[in-house]
């Protein structure tokens, strides 16, 4: 009897004791095995801290792997119909002749009852003159994201007009498209005796805004914008050779509140020019060249309007022919260029930096020319010149110049420069005031 309760109480004692020690393995620290993840990263040093916390990863090599181009801005918010021009029948082959189904699909767009847009995809597409005209019941959009080759043959356009846009109230063109006017070496010589079609023309068109598109090789003038109000062209790429003659990039006449903004822009002739008729102009963040440079005129040629309230800034000009021109044709009618200011301008190996010719083209007009100048401002002008006479006021002898304001302007000779003369300036029926650095001086 003695002997079975000891028994018994050996075996609890044994029981009770291995249950102890099994919690107690239980609640300890496991020992990583040899070659284990987590044994490696607890023998590893901390990171040590950078000036900016801790050191930042390492960045993959991108060496060899494809430039990544910035995509263009999110498109504007579209709500309404869409209205696809290959429905129509326009086919991009770069071959298949797609005008009518532009001028189809634009109609159908046009005459909705709500909002419409017009989409152009990707692909080429070839095409003559294409009419884009109104009234429409509601403000367009056109996407145009494709490439349109122009026809090549000059003779077929009877309007000499590629895209024509017009009498539109409510207008909104981008996406990133491009229109080759195929103009030519050829093309160009014809051009010299001749009137050639220009690429793209706004007409009559009140709140409109074209973006983000791409026009290339204009037979004529790459872009007109006549007659219209409160008009917009931003962040457009406009390109010719430099022996192309009367390509000009943008041309603007008769319209009002009109801004171009942040382009990129060389041809054969003036970047801009802005003609008669022109009030409350804004010019910002152009790229020029190369080219003729952004002009005011010529203006006086025909029985013209007066240009009014016309702002250039924040501008690059390089390797153009002029840099900041005003001009005049002898014999003209008597109206005013007036509340001009180029202001915050860059120019780099330009020929005629600062320009005003009133006597344009004199051999071919007799007399003097009557466009009162006046109220003009050239400020803050930098960069260099290719020629000796890097500012030229050349007024008219019938109504001199007066209020020619010339503030900071700091050019020095280019060492790309034919010839090696100090810079000068030059003055002839002008009345000018002057303040800060005049490098060159100033004419009196």
């Amino acid at each position: 009897m003695a002997l079975a309760r000891i028994f018994v109480f050996t075996f609890l004692f044994l029981v009770l004791a291995l249950a102890l020690l099994s919690s107690a393995a239980e609640g300890a620290p496991r020992r990583p095995q040899r070659g284990s993840k987590s044994r490696r990263n607890s023998l590893k040093a901390p990171r040590r801290p950078t000036r900016k916390g801790l050191r930042r990863p390492r960045v993959k090599s991108t060496r060899s792997q494809p430039v990544f181009k910035a995509p263009l801005p999110p498109p504007p918010l579209f709500i309404g119909s869409v209205v696809d021009a290959r429905t129509y029948g326009a086919t991009p082959d770069g071959q298949s002749n797609s005008k009518m189904a532009f001028n189809q699909a634009w109609t159908a767009a046009c005459t909705s009852n709500g909002p419409s847009k017009l989409l152009i995809p990707p692909g080429q597409y070839y095409a003559g003159e294409i009419y884009f005209q109104g009234p429409c019941k509601n403000p367009m959009t056109v996407e145009f994201q494709g490439t349109i080759l122009a026809d090549p043959n000059a003779d077929e356009y009877q309007e000499n007009e590629g895209i024509m846009f017009e009498n539109l109230e409510g207008l909104t063109v981008y996406g990133g498209g491009t229109y080759d006017g195929q103009g030519g070496v050829q093309t160009w010589k014809n051009g010299r005796s001749r009137v050639m079609p220009i690429s793209i023309k706004f007409q009559k068109v009140n709140n409109g805004a074209v973006r983000d598109i791409n026009l290339v090789n204009s037979k004529g003038f790459h872009m007109t914008i006549t007659s219209c109000t409160n008009f917009s062209a931003e962040r457009l790429k406009i390109t010719a050779p430099g022996e192309s003659p009367r390509t000009d990039g943008i041309h603007i006449s008769r319209s009002n509140g009109v801004r171009v903004l942040n382009s990129v822009i060389g041809t054969g002739d003036d970047c801009i020019s802005i003609g008669d008729g022109s009030t409350d102009v804004q010019v910002i963040g152009i790229t020029c060249g190369p080219g003729h440079g952004i002009s005011i005129g010529s203006l006086g040629k025909l029985l013209e309007q007066s240009v009014k309230g016309v702002y250039v800034t924040q501008s690059t000009l390089s390797n153009t022919q002029n840099g900041l021109r005003i001009k005049t044709f002898h014999d003209s009618p008597h109206i005013e260029a007036s509340g001009i200011t180029f202001e915050d301008i860059t120019m780099k190996d330009v020929k005629n930096p600062i320009i005003i010719d009133q006597n344009y083209q004199s051999n071919k007009n007799q007399g003097a020319s009557f466009v009162r100048i006046s109220d003009v401002h050239f400020r803050n002008v930098r960069g260099t010149s290719v020629s000796n006479v890097a500012v030229t006021l050349d007024c008219s002898s019938a109504i001199p110049c007066e209020g020619i304001e010339l503030a900071d302007i700091d050019l020095t000779l280019s060492p790309n420069a034919p010839k090696k003369f100090p810079l000068s300036a030059t003055c002839s029926n002008a009345k000018i005031f002057s303040r800060g650095k005049q490098n060159p001086p100033p004419c009196r």
